[in-house]
């Protein structure tokens, strides 16, 4: 039994001009994290690659084919270790920056230069085709949320992680319940979701945008993504702080 979202490091359509990439196994404070990323195509040939996993050769010629990799876009403080690599790999990249994500770096020895920041709203270069905005409450958390107008998809991060519990092992599980990240109920974990206390107004403004979108799909990074039903997940999923 596979804990990894095979075929891994391969281009998956999940709707037009909009791929996600399944990676391998990271490991964040001991326990094993599965990765993901997502790629939109531009109108105008340019790709939006959302938190970038791991670059191999294989990858990389895969995604050549698709268009010019433009946007590597850091969606929150913990999204952008791999992103030297895809900088390192293309030419004429932007390096785009979460909020906290330099402190981050920089705690952590990693050496990266971002270009630009993102902000709450959509950037020019991509506004009439993705809608945008920064979810914000957290004393420590801030995530840059995304929707795919054409493939009406939500891409979040690390707001819902939903673990399937065949695809880790024991002890996370255990771990993983506690936390409330285990399918079919993944939501943020716990001890994110305390760091929105005292404050979930803000949050629940970014959670009423997200609904208003009408998105069919939602992306996360870690675990099942949610191919169907997206409403009524994100209902499910922020109830804690709706």
């Amino acid at each position: 039994m596979s804990n990894l979202y095979t075929p891994i490091n391969e281009l998956k359509p999940i709707g037009e001009d909009i791929w996600i990439v399944d990676g391998e196994i990271i490991r964040f404070y001991g326990a094993p994290f599965t990765t993901r990323m997502t790629i939109i195509r531009l109108e105008n040939g340019d790709l939006f690659c959302h938190s970038p996993i791991a670059l191999t050769q294989g990858l990389k010629e895969q995604v050549e084919k698709l268009g010019t990799v433009k946007h590597l876009v850091s969606p929150n403080w913990i999204h952008y270790a791999y992103i030297p690599e895809w900088v390192e790999a293309f030419e004429d990249t932007i390096a785009w920056a979460s909020p906290k994500v330099r402190e981050r770096a920089k705690q952590y020895k990693v050496e990266i230069s971002f270009d630009r920041d993102l902000q709450d709203k959509a950037d020019i270069l991509w506004e009439n085709e993705i809608d945008q905005l920064i979810a914000r409450g957290s004393k420590v958390h801030q995530e840059a949320v995304f929707f795919h107008k054409k493939s009406k998809t939500l891409i979040l991060t690390d707001l819902i992680e939903n673990f399937e519990s065949e695809k880790i092992p024991f002890w996370f599980r255990i771990l993983g319940k506690f936390a409330g990240i285990i399918d079919p109920d993944g939501k943020a974990p716990i001890d994110m979701r305390y760091t929105f206390f005292g404050n979930h107004k803000e949050l629940r403004k970014a959670v009423e945008q997200m609904i208003n979108w009408q998105p069919e799909k939602i992306i996360i990074a870690h675990g099942r993504w949610f191919e169907k039903d997206a409403v009524q997940e994100l209902k499910r999923a922020f109830r804690w702080c709706m």
